[in-house]
């Protein structure tokens, strides 16, 4: 089978690039031949003799990320057009090209962002909240569009799936495809809190994702821990250049108890080495992070409107109704620091769960999706031959 997959990373260290990553490996551990049509290719994947890379480069001279995107979507849609005897099935990633798409993963809906009511953006809002809108809208109807034109939607999540049918796509065409975790590596790691100068004798809680942007809710994880005890403290991981919330933990007298890290290469080794893991997302669609979270072992604070919530039971975490409710999140830290022997069943019960997302779970259900299509379109082309021959003969 020839599968072609369209995205513009496919790498280990990147959200949507490593369910791409994960399904390129798998592929061509399964004897099939695997076409990128990416911007970045991790360099392992490149010594596969039936991987082949094309490149699409979108150029960093145009103006917005909106415009890069369309370049993207172009030069991509182009490529496949004319190649498109050279591959059996097109994998896509929501709107990404202008090409029809066999398989469409949604890993993010703008349309479902945009009405939630933790929508930030309006025109009214200055140039930023204008373009921010206005990215919104056009992607939520290419989204749109592309799924329409996708003869399968795999969503990441069951919240993502009905946010798809709500756009008007057949029940029957979508699917929930989980995303996976290496349960083995973060199962396995150690505890190393002086790698990382934390104390000892703190309790931690985790918080991991996107500095720059209010989606993600670090400001009511702040805005809750000036209530809790000097002894509760948060770790946050994430890229810190632009981001407002170290001035903001300075200006709420909690900046000795927040601790910055930046970007983190070791994420097993720190998940180990804190006690829970809180994520109120304004809005998520499926987080890599909090499948990571659970198969290190750690209990689980979340919001009901974070994708992935919908598979945290009480038994290994805690989903808050309202995630921007900071004295509800306060009482469930409160809650977890103050039992130990409730965290540690917990932390068991989370490595349970996360044992049936792995990656290998995950890329089976593609791969099959894949085998399915590749069929028809063999059955197509014999019935097309027959015909063929046929009318001939006559």
């Amino acid at each position: 089978m020839r599968i072609a997959i369209v995205t513009h990373v496919v790498r280990h260290n990147d959200g949507q690039g490593r369910v791409n990553y994960e399904i390129a490996r798998a592929a061509l551990a399964e004897g099939h031949e695997v076409i990128l049509v990416a911007s970045h290719v991790a360099p392992e994947l490149l010594e596969h003799a039936r991987l082949r890379w094309v490149r699409v480069i979108a150029g960093r001279a145009w103006p917005t990320r909106l415009v890069r995107q369309q370049v993207f979507a172009i030069k991509s849609a182009l490529w496949l057009r004319t190649h498109r005897d050279e591959y059996d099935v097109l994998h896509a990633n929501g709107f990404i090209t202008w090409s029809r798409a066999d398989v469409n993963t949604a890993h993010f809906v703008h349309g479902g962002w945009m009405k939630s009511p933790y929508y930030p953006f309006r025109l009214s809002g200055g140039a930023w909240s204008a373009y921010q809108l206005i990215y919104s809208r056009l992607n939520a109807w290419l989204e749109g569009w592309a799924y329409r034109r996708s003869r399968v939607v795999a969503a990441v999540s069951e919240k993502v799936a009905e946010e798809i049918r709500a756009g008007g796509i057949d029940r029957e065409r979508v699917e929930v495809v989980y995303n996976g975790v290496d349960t083995k590596a973060f199962s396995s790691a150690a505890s190393d809190r002086t790698a990382f100068d934390l104390k000892d004798d703190a309790f931690l809680l985790l918080f991991v994702g996107d500095l720059r942007t209010p989606r993600k809710n670090l400001q009511t994880v702040l805005h809750a821990l000036v209530s809790l005890p000097a002894g509760v403290q948060l770790v946050v991981a994430g890229y810190l250049p632009g981001s407002p919330y170290p001035e903001q933990a300075r200006a709420l007298g909690i900046a000795d108890r927040v601790h910055f890290l930046g970007l983190v290469k070791d994420m097993p080794t720190l998940m180990h080495s804190v006690d829970a893991f809180v994520f109120p997302s304004r809005y998520e669609a499926m987080s890599l992070s909090l499948l990571e979270a659970l198969a290190a072992g750690l209990p689980v604070i979340t919001a009901r409107t974070a994708g992935g919530a919908e598979i945290i039971g009480e038994e290994c975490g805690i989903v808050l109704e309202d995630p921007d409710d900071a004295t509800a999140l306060a009482h469930a830290i409160g809650h977890l620091a103050a039992s130990p022997s409730r965290r540690e069943r917990m932390g068991d019960a989370a490595r349970e769960l996360a044992s049936g997302f792995n990656w290998a779970r995950m890329a089976r259900r593609y791969l099959d999706l894949y085998r399915s299509f590749a069929s028809h379109e063999r059955d197509n082309a014999v019935t097309r031959m027959n015909a063929t021959s046929a009318q001939t003969r006559a």
